[in-house]
């Protein structure tokens, strides 16, 4: 199961950068259009579509690296008992409102889907499409935020904690700037 969910993770990163180097893509493309005459329609609504992608794609992978704000500045002070309590008082409080901003996604882009609401920019495709990535993403983040709970419940060592550790063991100090 580890190993599954570790290539969920990832596989949502890959996508989210996939994403961004999509943005990247549509906008050289508009560059080059308008130097050779050519006008690329619908790049505002692809690249806004990859925008979302690339940020709700990305939240279980950045969350599982320690990349995610946290209050770990806070916890880190704390000794072993209390900082075990803060670290489940934290996750499942996280894991409350991801979860329920999940389901609120998830919500209205099953609206959208039942109504068959169609895009009102340039592109007529249905907006469920897009938004799909919404749901995709923050569901992910809600199995990451769970996973590492379920790990702190077990008094093991949270995802994003071993991330730290590891890049300040290899002399990365950029997270603690």
């Amino acid at each position: 199961m580890r190993k599954w969910l570790d290539r969920l993770y990832d596989a949502a990163g890959v996508l989210a950068a996939i994403s961004l180097a999509g943005i990247g893509l549509l906008m050289l493309a508009q560059s080059a259009g308008r130097e050779f005459g050519f006008m690329l329609r619908g790049a505002d609504d692809m690249a806004a579509w990859l925008c979302a992608a690339s940020a709700f794609l990305g939240l279980a992978h950045t969350f599982r690296h320690g990349e995610l704000v946290r209050v770990a500045l806070w916890v880190g002070i704390l000794k072993d008992k209390q900082r075990w309590w803060a670290e489940v008082f934290a996750l499942s409080v996280t894991s409350l409102f991801v979860g329920y901003a999940s389901w609120a996604v998830t919500s209205f882009v099953f609206e959208s889907w039942q109504m068959n609401e169609i895009n009102q920019g340039l592109l007529q495709i249905p907006i469920w499409i897009p938004q799909f990535t919404l749901v995709a993403g923050m569901s992910i983040f809600f199995v990451a935020v769970v996973d590492d709970f379920i790990q702190v419940l077990g008094h093991r060592q949270p995802s994003y904690e071993r991330a730290e550790e590891k890049r300040i063991a290899s002399g990365d100090f950029t997270g603690t700037l």
